[in-house]
């Protein structure tokens, strides 16, 4: 496919044209800093080449990577927690601020996307033209028996636009009474929580602790447990306990709690935490011989104390995630369609008032995930 010409005559109103190329909308991220690095644009809609598809974005959820990729939080210079991180952050660039490396901005963020594909390159026979389908963001270019992996929104253009280009081979049709908005608060958190839950082999009689439990990843967290049968203790502010337990949480404990006194020590045989900060010593107490222990988070901070007597003597296994595993994904779309699982959408703003949307995120007042639409 060599032009994109026939997406102006048969879509006349969704978007602009400049010259011969036509042009989207798009918030483009200049660089490292506040909100003023938020810009909403006319872009060229991309061309998909060999193996890729065009997708017109439906929906796309708000994460925390976004907002901490801008404010360069992944750097090894910050000590301190999400919140800790001033929105009014310097404009400098931030060499190692960003997922993998160095971020490539101008970028267009998104890393949750709910699409509809419009369009092929060359070799690409699946998904059909006009399937809704859900992206997997976390994409492993070397094989699953490697490690490596590459983010979309984090090292190439993603969903905060009216389209995007993914590769065919990481788009996944899914068939569901989902609206669109539900269906894009699934990618990015699911995908993370449900590769904590495989990693750490959680299995039903599994006692899981999880931290955070009000948010995107701990929501999901809870539901995802919940689905293998384990018994689920979960950690969240005061405020949202019976919406935590809601979700079916099997015992919700305020975030403030002193948690060794209030489960006991060795009471825990995983522990879900995207938190980590100043409990995570005590976490590592709570658990059981042979426990554990899976992140892809530190919200609090992400300098810690390990008392490592608790680790070996305990048999304790300690697990990062980031890159997500093969099952991962294909078991979401399987959970959705099958009923097991239920989007949790707090709210959903225009993709133009993505400022608005993020400002609001930060107060962490809200339960699940927040979406952006784009103009359709």
């Amino acid at each position: 496919m060599s032009d994109l010409s026939y997406l102006k005559a048969s879509n006349p109103d969704r978007f602009e044209s400049r010259g011969d190329r036509p042009t989207m909308k798009a918030v483009v991220t200049t660089g490292n800093g506040g909100y003023d690095k938020l810009d909403y644009r006319d872009v060229p809609i991309p061309v998909p080449g060999p193996g890729e598809v065009l997708l017109r974005v439906l929906a796309a959820g708000v994460n925390n990577t976004e907002i901490n990729t801008r404010l360069g939080w992944y750097s090894s210079s910050v000590e301190g927690g999400t919140e800790q991180l001033s929105d009014a952050a310097g404009d400098s660039e931030v060499e190692d601020g960003g997922w993998n490396e160095t971020t490539p901005f101008p970028l267009i963020q998104g890393t949750d996307c709910c699409g509809e594909v419009v369009a092929a390159g060359d070799g690409v026979a699946q998904p059909e033209i006009g399937r809704r389908v859900l992206v997997r963001a976390c994409m492993r270019l070397n094989g699953f028996d490697s490690l490596d992996n590459l983010w979309m929104a984090s090292d190439f253009d993603g969903a905060f636009a009216q389209y995007v280009k993914v590769p065919a081979n990481e788009v996944f049709e899914v068939d569901c009474d989902w609206t669109d908005v539900e269906l894009a608060t699934i990618p990015c958190a699911y995908g993370t929580a449900e590769n904590m839950l495989h990693r750490a082999g959680v299995n039903a009689g599994d006692r899981v602790l999880v931290t955070g439990a009000s948010g995107g990843v701990g929501s999901a967290v809870v539901q995802l447990a919940k689905r293998r049968g384990a018994r689920v203790i979960a950690v969240a502010g005061a405020n949202k306990v019976e919406q935590v337990r809601g979700l079916g949480a099997d015992q919700v404990v305020p975030r403030d709690s002193d948690l060794i006194k209030a489960l006991g020590e060795s009471s825990v045989d995983v522990v879900i935490d995207n938190v980590a900060g100043e409990q995570f010593g005590p976490l590592l107490k709570l658990m059981a011989r042979g426990g554990r222990y899976a992140s892809s988070g530190a919200i609090a901070g992400p300098i810690t104390t390990l008392d490592m007597r608790d680790f070996y003597l305990k048999d304790l296994t300690l697990i990062g995630c980031t890159a997500w595993d093969e099952p991962v994904f294909s078991n979401l779309i399987g959970y959705i369609e099958n009923g097991e699982i239920r989007p949790l959408v707090a709210k959903v703003f225009d993709l133009k008032d993505i400022a608005a949307a993020q400002e609001e995120f930060l107060k962490k007042t809200h339960v699940g995930n927040f979406v952006l639409v784009p103009p359709q």
